[in-house]
């Protein structure tokens, strides 16, 4: 065989040898098995439904104040299984906000935001407040009544706030009230800006459990 090619696949090797040595090599202790230790993987995969129905709805949905109603309801009746693909997101969605939350508390029930796990408890709470993002977000975008009036009071409940209440408000809606720019921006921050913050998170949060390990019960 020529020294190229013993060379090409020596190279191979060592790098399959490093990344299994990397990623492979990690045994999962007993105790990590049980129900208790799963709502953290049952999160990821809540968020990977999310991410995969999202996008087939993309293809559908509409964000314009005129015709996101119309696009809402052309997607759940006519559509061909668009019924299905809208309640995997919607159900998918109160699943990974459920999981995060068990997750979290489960962590903290079992002490597991101790030193040196604090970075990794802050991404962790984080991650459960974007996933509350989401939902929030995400609950605008079928731009019916519910959606319009309870956008309303909360935004009036956040003009409350003080200081920073009158502006943030003025940010979320782009305008003095609910309207197509509070849609534009919702549906941005609900596709674009927080699943983004969201995934940066989760790769920072399973790197650290990566480099640490998986806790061990008090």
């Amino acid at each position: 065989m020529p020294s190229d090619n013993v060379g090409f696949f020596e190279e191979r090797f060592q790098v399959r040898e490093r990344f299994q040595k990397t990623f492979g090599d990690k045994t999962v202790p007993v105790y990590a098995t049980a129900l208790f230790y799963c709502f953290g993987g049952l999160t990821t995969l809540s968020f990977t439904i999310q991410v995969m129905s999202g996008a087939l709805l993309l293809m559908y949905y509409v964000p314009d104040a005129d015709v996101a109603y119309q696009s809402v309801h052309y997607i759940s009746h006519t559509v061909p299984y668009g019924w299905f693909i809208r309640g995997a997101h919607f159900f998918g969605a109160n699943a990974m906000a459920t999981m995060v939350f068990l997750h979290t508390l489960r962590v903290f029930y079992t002490g597991s935001y101790r030193r040196p796990r604090e970075l990794m408890w802050v991404s962790g709470v984080l991650a459960m407040f974007l996933t509350m993002a989401m939902a929030f977000t995400g609950y605008l975008l079928k731009w019916d009544q519910i959606a319009y009036w309870a956008m309303t009071a909360v935004s009036g409940l956040i003009a409350y706030l003080p200081v920073m209440g009158p502006p943030t408000r003025l940010l979320l809606l782009g305008g003095d009230g609910v309207s197509g720019a509070t849609l534009s921006r919702f549906f941005a921050l609900h596709v674009a800006i927080v699943p983004g913050i969201l995934i940066i998170t989760l790769v920072a949060h399973f790197w650290m459990i990566r480099k640490q390990g998986i806790s061990r019960p008090l």
